[in-house]
Formats: C-alpha cells, structure tokens, sequence
C-alpha cells in the first residue's frame, strides 16, 4: 500500500459517468472544462459543487472495490484527499487545477453495489470538486495540491 501524502500523489484512473444509472465509462484522459466539469459526463453542470468526485485507490482497496465502483470521475494515488477542505486547489497534469467544494456523502446507490457500503463509505466517499482552470488530464499525471 502507498503511504499517503498531504500534497501529492499520482492519477490512476479516469471515469466518464454518460448518464443516470450508466456504466462508468474508462478513459485514458479527459477534457476538464473551467466551470462546467469533464466533456461528455453527466454531472458537467455550470456552477456546479459537483462537477467532479475525486477518490483514494486506498480507500477502494480497503474496501475491496475497483476504480470506478463508487462512481468517482478522477481516481488518485499517494495523496490523502480527505484532508482537505472547501478552497483547497489542487493540480492535475500541467493545466488542470480544481478546486474542493465538500467532501462527498455516500448514497443510497451505494447499496446496490454491496450491502453496508453506504455505511462504510461514511466519511471517506471522496471529495467534489469544480474546475477552476481546464486542460487535459491523462492517467498517470501528478496531483498537486498548489492552494491551502
């Protein structure tokens, strides 16, 4: 297991959601548009807290889920998102940066994946974020975390 640290890690999987209820769809990379989210996911709304979740792979390999499972945008290595709060920014690859609105609570529709997992997932579901400057994100970039 990788240890966790406070300001970087390492994108290891990127997820597109196409539409309610939809398999996750994997990417090798993906548009990140200012205000607006990543091209093509359901979720890429103006304005929006939501326009990206973030997750741990540690937390899924606690957990004994894949990327992707709890329908997270943007699956991260190495750095401990959940130390972070609202207006923390974070930067991916050379041009992307997103910035953290709220951790995000765990939904029903967790249940559908495997009983109790609403309940397990409690205070470590991943964070939401919006984009604050867009770009590219590839699988294998950098995540820095650039504003405290």
């Amino acid at each position: 297991m990788t240890a966790f640290s406070k300001s970087s890690g390492t994108v290891i999987s990127l997820q597109i959601c196409p539409g309610h209820q939809k398999p996750m769809l994997f990417v090798k990379e993906a548009e990140a548009i200012e205000n607006l989210g990543l091209i093509k996911d359901r979720h890429a709304l103006p304005d929006s807290v939501r326009q990206i979740l973030l997750i741990e792979k540690e937390t899924l390999n606690a957990l004994g889920l894949k990327s992707g499972d709890v329908k997270e945008n943007i699956t991260v290595e190495g750095i401990e998102l959940m130390s972070l709060v609202s207006g923390n920014r974070l930067r991916m690859g050379k041009d992307v940066v997103l910035e953290i609105t709220k951790a995000c609570s765990p939904c029903s529709r967790m249940e559908e994946i495997r009983p109790g997992l609403m309940r397990e997932l409690a205070g470590r579901r991943g964070i939401l974020a919006r984009v604050v400057k867009g770009g590219i994100v590839h699988v294998g970039d950098t995540v820095q975390l650039v504003y405290q």
